[in-house]
């Protein structure tokens, strides 16, 4: 019986609260903070994200708030002042205080022999790589889902080709934040076969495949939150079996890369993109020397 209640005790989520303070706009600490909560099971974050905070009263507001939810604070403040503001009002509290990326940015101090930077949101400075990333996702959304022409589809660094709901167009605005030129070309039975790619000379063209169980049911989804008719070859199995073999033929008659993301997140895919691309550059550059 106590056996019991305690396995039923063990399946329940912990809570805690979380506060993340920033100087900055937060984006790397709040992935931070997801990518360490992600290795524990069964816990559950209360996120309070602070962002922009770059004054004593801002600080006095955030500390008020940490005060009225007690739980675990990181922060990745640059400001020696503000730092030391939280750290005091957090050992008053009796909270854990944790400055998230100084394991790092010490380590790489120490190796590079540098000194440290105190500029506030370095990281999101309107510099070259920023309006690369901009001029990224423009691109994206004018070439997606086939738009565009086949000379035009030249200036990307990559295209995606794939049967539908195979994530192309999520992958695309995903490499863009990463300043890659991504376009994608969905392949549509009777259609778009995807022949029109085979003669790009810049861009590596990668193909996207899916289960055919896995694609039924995404395409299902799809259909029923557009309160359609599942009646179509659309969603029928055979005819997706069929789609998604044909598409990987197509993919390997043309020496293409093939990705199967029938169990990767968008994250994934892309990571799996990028490695590709950059060994592609790599041997492009070997070739040039």
């Amino acid at each position: 019986m106590n056996a019991a209640r305690t396995a039923g005790r063990s399946r329940l989520a912990t809570y805690f609260h979380v506060h993340l303070v920033s100087d900055s706009t937060g984006e790397t600490l709040n992935a931070m903070a997801k990518a360490v909560v992600a290795r524990f099971d069964g816990v559950i974050p209360i996120e309070h994200i602070y962002a922009l905070v770059r004054s004593d009263r801002q600080m006095e507001r955030v500390l008020a708030e940490i005060a009225s939810a007690p739980g675990v604070v990181l922060h990745t403040l640059v400001d020696r002042e503000l730092r030391d503001q939280l750290e005091e009002g957090c050992r008053v509290l009796d909270m854990p205080q944790i400055a998230a990326l100084d394991p790092l940015v010490g380590a790489l101090s120490r190796y590079l022999g540098a000194a440290l930077s105190t500029r506030v949101g370095a990281q999101h400075a309107l510099d070259t790589d920023y309006f690369n990333r901009i001029s990224a996702l423009d691109f994206a959304m004018a070439h997606d889902d086939g738009q565009g022409t086949t000379e035009q589809l030249e200036g990307a660094d990559v295209v995606l080709c794939g049967v539908s709901r195979t994530s192309k167009t999520p992958t695309c605005i995903y490499l863009a934040h990463r300043g890659i030129r991504a376009a994608n070309v969905p392949l549509v039975p009777n259609q778009e076969d995807g022949e029109r790619l085979v003669g790009l000379k810049n861009p590596l063209v990668v193909g996207l495949t899916v289960s055919p169980d896995r694609l039924v049911q995404i395409r299902r989804n799809r259909i029923d939150g557009l309160n359609a008719s599942h009646t179509s070859a659309y969603t029928d199995q055979e005819a997706v079996r069929d789609e998604t073999v044909k598409a990987r033929r197509a993919f390997e008659r043309r020496g293409w890369p093939v990705i199967d993301v029938t169990r990767r997140s968008v994250e994934e895919t892309a990571a799996a993109i990028i490695n590709v691309l950059n060994e592609r550059r790599t041997q492009r550059a070997g070739a040039n020397w």
